[in-house]
């Protein structure tokens, strides 16, 4: 008889993680080194000091560290919420009828109602060990903002968020949240920087951007002493802390004798799907095992399956160092019919990298697909998910079909990153049929390619 595999797999305390992985410790070819924007010569851990608390920095440029010590601290912060559930759908899969395996691991289990937690404490925690007074942000959906403003909450340290204005207007009770919590909540792009009021100036009726929200938060901590900046996603030392993700997911599956053959993130600008692959990452490097790994992005912000791969700006100020990434372009906004996160013009260096050279592949959704999926794995797993997790979703469901129509028995993977109770205004769009797709045209693009940043590599 077959063993019973249990719906639910939590790891013990002792089996959790203690040291987080490096994933460019196994990389072949390293991503190309971030740029001083003033000099375009690479980045020096003192260029960042301004911007980032110090520890932060090393990491940020340590390519050779294959795994780094989680602190006790931190690590005692997340037995409050982790180890996160590695969930067998069943009823998914028996709605499909499909012979795959469907896994997912769900990082939804704590007040913010995503994985952005795993960064945030760690990121304050080393703020606050530096003795740094506070704090400044951005968050697009809200999830990032929401868990940075529990650590920030836990730590005692004061916290500005600049929150993209359409998110801010759409999600007023994610603003609540990180209210609650003690944070500053400011619509980006403002009049209380002087970027904002130059983003402002040109177009008044802007929706915003993460892009636009990132230089604002950037102005204000470096204009405030004892401020520093942090950020949610994109940068190596963000996939580094996520990391646990992968690491616990990839124990308990083996606990089941279990390996996956795709694993499946959503991808905006790279946090959850680098910390989720990046042991199987490992593997595929080193030669151990071979599994398809898939970025789900949203069509309305194609940065993988469209953009191009350049040095450019993280920021629509441009006062950030510059990445060689898979970019929109620093000036790209949004269509404002774009629900949830996953918005950002630009996408991890690591995971950049890592596309370029073929070890991962790219998949564009539109979000009606997106929201069909979303429903359809609720009504089954009684989950209601993230608009942003629902991207992965959707790519599971497909690949399962695809080994229902072949009759493959494969394992299936997929990140499960939070909850979508914040997000009811875009699901009441797509419920009511008000929802719609948009897609931006090639040149709509180009006109963000044009503004490239001329950079000889």
């Amino acid at each position: 008889m077959a063993k019973k595999i249990p719906h639910r797999l939590y790891l013990t305390e002792e089996q959790m993680p203690k040291q987080w992985y490096n994933l460019r410790a196994d990389m072949k070819e390293q991503p190309d080194p971030l740029l001083n924007p003033a000099t375009l010569k690479p980045v020096t851990a003192e260029d960042l000091y301004p911007v980032f608390c110090e520890e932060l920095a090393r990491q940020e440029l340590d390519s050779t560290t294959r795994y780094i010590d989680i602190p006790e601290e931190i690590q005692e912060f997340y037995k409050m919420y982790r180890p996160s559930p590695l969930i067998r759908a069943y009823n998914l899969e028996k709605a499909l009828q499909t012979p795959a395996k469907i896994y997912f691991k769900f990082e939804g289990n704590n007040t913010s109602g995503s994985h952005k937690l795993n960064s945030a404490i760690a990121q304050v925690y080393y703020a606050k060990k530096q003795g740094l007074k506070g704090l400044t942000t951005e968050t697009g959906a809200g999830q990032w903002g929401t868990a940075l403003a529990e650590a920030c909450a836990y730590y005692k340290l004061p916290l500005t968020v600049f929150m993209v204005k359409v998110s801010y207007e759409q999600k007023p009770f994610r603003k609540t949240v990180m209210q609650t919590f003690g944070a500053e909540i400011i619509p980006s792009p403002s009049n209380t920087t002087i970027i904002g009021k130059e983003i402002l100036k040109n177009d008044p009726e802007t929706t915003g951007s993460l892009g636009c929200a990132i230089s604002e938060a950037v102005e204000k901590a470096v204009s405030t002493p004892g401020y520093r900046y942090v950020l949610g996603s994109v940068l190596n030392q963000v996939l580094l802390h996520q990391s646990i993700i992968g690491l616990e997911a990839k124990t308990a599956m083996e606990m089941l004798d279990e390996y996956p053959d795709i694993v499946i993130g959503c991808a905006g600008g790279g946090s959850n799907l680098g910390g989720l692959i990046a042991p199987f990452m490992q593997d595929k490097l080193t030669g151990k095992a071979s599994p398809r790994i898939i970025a789900v992005e949203p069509a309305s912000c194609p940065s993988f399956t469209r953009g191009k791969y350049a040095y450019d700006f993280c920021d629509t100020g441009k006062v950030t160092p510059l990445a060689r990434m898979y970019t929109l372009g620093s000036s790209f906004i949004p269509s404002a019919n774009h629900a949830g996160g996953l918005r950002y013009h630009g996408m991890s260096p690591i995971l950049s990298k890592l596309y370029h050279d073929g070890y991962m592949e790219a998949v564009a959704v539109e979000q009606t697909k997106v929201f069909e999926a979303a429903v359809f794995f609720a009504k089954q797993e009684t989950i209601l998910p993230a608009p942003e997790s629902a991207h992965a979703i959707r790519v599971a469901i497909d690949e399962a079909i695809k080994c229902r129509e072949t009759g493959e028995e494969k394992t299936i993977l997929f990140g499960l990153t939070g909850t979508g109770y914040f997000d009811m205004t875009a699901y009441n769009a797509y419920l009511s049929g008000t929802m719609t797709d948009y897609i931006p045209s090639d040149e709509d693009l180009q006109k963000g390619f044009d503004l490239l940043p001329k950079v000889d590599i």
